[in-house]
């Protein structure tokens, strides 16, 4: 039997957010070239949470989309189980931006691969850095 393992209880993942909203702050000052993508389904559930402390604490507004990674992985067809495609919400334009990429647990990086391959779709970004919650 597999016991499971609690990382982080609610009141660390938000201080753990508030952390990391503070360093995009630091990082990204005024957001005007930068927009947040959150992987499908759970980087985007933290993206949002991002993105609402940043509008309420902050009140700064940046632009975002959740990006969809099921036609883009690399298990697609060795799989028992069909993969369901979730909805996608890209109505921004990548090309020249700062991207910021969200999801909740980088382990292998497969994940974040196919992220990576299913963002060119939508142009060639200036840049592209990582976020994510947990780090395996």
């Amino acid at each position: 039997m597999i016991k499971e393992r609690e990382l982080l209880n609610q009141n660390d993942i938000s201080i753990t957010i508030e952390r990391l909203c503070q360093q995009l702050i630091e990082n990204h000052n005024n957001f005007h070239n930068t927009v947040i993508i959150g992987v499908q389904p759970r980087g985007a559930l933290l993206s949002d949470r991002l993105i609402n402390n940043l509008q309420d604490k902050y009140n700064i507004f940046i632009k975002s989309g959740n990006i969809d990674i099921a036609f883009y992985r690399d298990d697609l067809r060795r799989r028992d189980q069909p993969i369901l495609p979730q909805e996608m919400d890209m109505n921004i334009a990548v090309e020249d931006k700062n991207v910021i990429l969200v999801d909740d647990v980088l382990y292998t990086g497969r994940s974040i691969r196919s992220a990576l391959d299913a963002l060119m779709t939508f142009g060639r970004p200036k840049s592209v850095e990582l976020l994510t919650l947990v780090n395996r």
